[in-house]
């Protein structure tokens, strides 16, 4: 079965956003996010042309991003209580189920779990969870549990771990 098929992009609460098709176990892997590696001033330069492109853009490593532009994971959605993390497997990023996933349930992760020190970019929260922080912000400033539920999960990249030192 490919990703496509378990999959879809649909209208979610949100916009639009990636529905899932079947049911995904907690700690299955639900689907790559495939893209271009692009440096941080590629994505400055996306801001400036269209920043709906740059917020799109996933951290892939302490230097670099993933830009899933004209890919399905252009429509992943941040939620402050997702069901999904991402994991970094042999320099590939995939989406992997946090809990329990039912088919024709929105695949969300937090966004803030790949957001460093060195960026900048913050955003409103609108996630509607009851856990909702209210604001999209860095990985350092999440709460200390919330920190060490998401290394517990095997969801938060190694090059992100160094980023709660200063």
């Amino acid at each position: 079965m490919t990703a496509r098929s378990q999959l879809e992009v649909r209208v979610v609460r949100n916009g639009r956003g990636i529905v899932a098709l079947r049911r995904f176990a907690r700690g299955e892997v639900v689907g790559e996010i495939k893209g271009k590696i692009v440096t941080s001033d590629q994505v400055w330069k996306y801001w400036k042309r269209d920043p709906k492109l740059a917020e799109n853009c996933f951290r892939y490593d302490a230097e670099r991003y993933l830009s899933p532009a004209g890919e399905i994971g252009a429509f992943a959605n941040h939620s402050c209580h997702p069901n999904a993390g991402v994991i970094k497997v042999r320099g590939r990023l995939y989406l992997k189920a946090i809990k329990p996933i039912t088919p024709n349930t929105e695949v969300t992760h937090d966004y803030s779990t790949l957001l460093g020190r060195d960026d900048i970019w913050t955003m409103p929260c609108n996630c509607g969870e009851a856990e909702c922080r209210g604001k999209v912000s860095g990985f350092h400033l999440l709460p200390t549990a919330l920190i060490a539920r998401y290394i517990r999960l095997g969801v938060i990249p190694e090059f992100m771990r160094a980023t709660l030192t200063p």
